[in-house]
């Protein structure tokens, strides 16, 4: 039994539709589809105090002292939404810095109003 994919905007008709299209929202629409290659959930459908799986770019890499110890975070954006990913007790991850892709794992807080995960499992996505 084969699963019928839906069809891609292609023709006339897709390329109207990405002439509209700004450059974010095509690239965001890119990285929505990366994470459904990788088998992530899109960070908008991740919810508190639950494990999830999330894949995307980092925006931005800070080193931000949490209680007097040094804290790396990193946000990551999947085209839907944005988390914060945080390794306490590292000033610096190799590999970790803006516009890489990364897939991270772990589980999903909220902490003034943003979803953050501490200490995620990650791995490094080629393509960046």
């Amino acid at each position: 039994m084969s699963t019928a994919e839906p069809p891609k905007r292609g023709g006339l008709r897709g390329f109207f539709s990405r002439l509209a299209s700004t450059q974010s929202e095509i690239e965001a629409q890119e990285l929505r589809e990366d994470v459904d290659e990788v088998g992530a959930t899109p960070i908008v459908s991740c919810g508190g105090r639950r494990r999830f799986c999330v894949a995307g770019t980092l925006r931005t890499v800070t080193l931000r002292p949490r209680g007097g110890a040094p804290a790396l975070e990193a946000e990551l954006y999947d085209g839907s939404d944005v988390i914060d990913l945080v390794w306490l007790g590292r000033r610096k991850i190799a590999g970790i810095e803006p516009g890489r892709t990364v897939k991270a794992e772990g589980l999903v807080s909220m902490q003034d109003g943003r979803k953050v995960m501490f200490n995620p499992r990650y791995e490094l996505r080629p393509g960046s």
